[in-house]
């Protein structure tokens, strides 16, 4: 194939994934620890290259896929990276996704990736900018759990209310007033009421939707 462009420098194109999961504890990151230079060591976001035959989304849903086991995951473009100096190593231009993930379901594979949850309030300090992408995708997360109920992905299959609850507060940092936020969500009409409960919390129980 005659090549058009041999006269302009050639780049690095990678994909950084910013994977947010929910649990008791309130929503959390999954990182990992580099085991590669440059950082070996270190706290990093899942990440990779771009394959020549691949699309960008097709990269992320890969990398994704290969460190948590998971298909059809919440997946979402955030932002291009591209400082020229980003990574010691080379001129790498990143192109950051954010992902939600059940906790549930990753505890159920196996990842051969020697990968954490941290709470998003506790984070370790990441490689070069991925610290940036992490504040750049809570803050999305937040715009888009005002309008759209994705929050529902970082949640098991059947759920209670107040775990939604406690979902929305740890998604935006504070708490929210339980009638007003009950009355939101049954208004929207997209929760289906099932006639099991979980007992875990109370003696009366709360019923799973």
């Amino acid at each position: 194939m005659e090549s058009y462009y041999q006269e302009h420098t050639r780049f690095h194109l990678a994909i950084d994934c910013i994977i947010f999961g929910f649990d008791d504890e309130g929503l959390k990151l999954l990182v990992i620890k580099r085991d590669f230079n440059p950082g070996k060591g270190l706290w990093s976001l899942m990440g990779g290259f771009l394959r020549e035959e691949e699309n960008l989304d097709d990269a992320a849903k890969r990398v994704l896929q290969n460190l948590t086991g998971i298909k059809n995951i919440y997946l979402e473009q955030l932002f291009a990276y591209g400082e020229p100096e980003r990574d010691p190593a080379a001129r790498v231009i990143s192109v950051a996704y954010y992902a939600l993930i059940s906790t549930t379901k990753f505890k159920q594979q196996e990842s051969p990736i020697n990968a954490q949850w941290f709470p998003v309030n506790e984070l370790p300090e990441l490689i070069f900018d991925h610290n940036q992408m992490v504040e750049k995708a809570i803050l999305r997360l937040r715009r888009r759990a005002a309008s759209k109920p994705i929050g529902f992905e970082l949640l098991p299959t059947h759920f209670t209310l107040p775990q939604l609850q406690a979902l929305y507060e740890s998604i935006y940092q504070q708490e929210i007033d339980k009638r007003n936020f009950r009355k939101k969500i049954l208004s929207m009409d997209i929760l289906e009421k099932l006639p099991e409960k979980d007992m875990t919390a109370s003696k009366r129980g709360a019923f799973k939707y």
